[in-house]
């Protein structure tokens, strides 16, 4: 399969991607598929290049060399198929906008600055509330949310989008069971529906149990298939930096 049908394959391609921030090298060589349907966990330890994978994904990186194909198209060309959740504390709680408000700037790449919302804008942000279960609170300034109710608020933004691929930096940190399960289940749905997923996340049983494929990342890509099939208690320690974690290898399950 040549390079260009590859790409049109995958919803995401990522070959050998090198990013350089503040003359280091902070990821190097990094290769990454992810397909409709598919939820694929990005883990690694803090500093391992997660974050800056998914801006470099977004096009607010530049990669300093390799190739990132969004749909066979590069991240500037696809931005307007990208729903991506930040973390909370990157959002501005304090901003004077109620939660429909806030769903609606996702769409703002569509719609362009300083003009208004159309019909089918309107419709998608509707359907973005109902499916993260905010309809009712949709005038509630965002200011007065709770913790679960902010990250839907970031997830319902940008499904507005009705993305082909969606991005989640650490969806589940710090929220309560309901909100777990409630975002869990929404993103079963939508693996369903054909829609990928990316998610970075510190929380491996979890990530083990809702992701079809886990892709290990310390500045590169240690390992990816299956979270069956990484069970070798060495790749994971080889993945977080240590040469021995009994912590690390009880939240897998794994003993050495």
């Amino acid at each position: 399969m040549s390079g260009v049908q590859e790409a049109a394959a995958s919803v995401l391609q990522v070959d050998g991607a090198s990013v350089e921030l503040g003359g280091r090298l902070v990821l190097h060589d990094a290769d990454l598929r992810v397909s409709a349907g598919e939820q694929v966990g990005l883990i690694g330890p803090n500093g391992a290049g997660k974050t800056t994978l998914l801006r470099s994904l977004l096009g607010l990186l530049p990669i300093r060399d390799g190739v990132i194909a969004i749909g066979g198209r590069t991240p500037a060309e696809a931005r307007g198929s990208i729903g991506y959740v930040p973390q909370r504390h990157e959002f501005v709680w304090d901003y004077p906008v109620d939660v429909r408000t806030a769903a609606m700037t996702g769409r703002t790449h569509r719609i362009g600055w300083l003009r208004r919302p159309g019909a089918d804008d309107r419709a998608a942000v509707d359907e973005a509330l109902q499916r993260v279960d905010l309809t009712d609170l949709q005038r509630r300034p965002i200011g007065e949310l709770s913790g679960g109710q902010r990250q839907r608020v970031l997830v319902a933004r940008a499904l507005a989008l009705k993305p082909s691929l969606l991005l989640l930096d650490e969806p589940f940190t710090g929220l309560d069971v309901p909100t777990q399960e409630i975002l869990t289940r929404l993103f079963r749905e939508l693996t369903s529906e054909g829609t990928a997923i990316l998610m970075t996340t510190h929380d491996l049983p979890a990530a083990a149990d809702t992701c079809s494929r886990l892709c290990l990342l310390n500045e590169t890509v240690v390992a990816d298939g299956p979270p069956d099939e990484l069970r070798d208690p060495a790749v994971w320690l080889r993945a977080f930096g240590v040469a021995r974690s009994e912590q690390l290898l009880h939240s897998l399950g794994v003993s050495r």
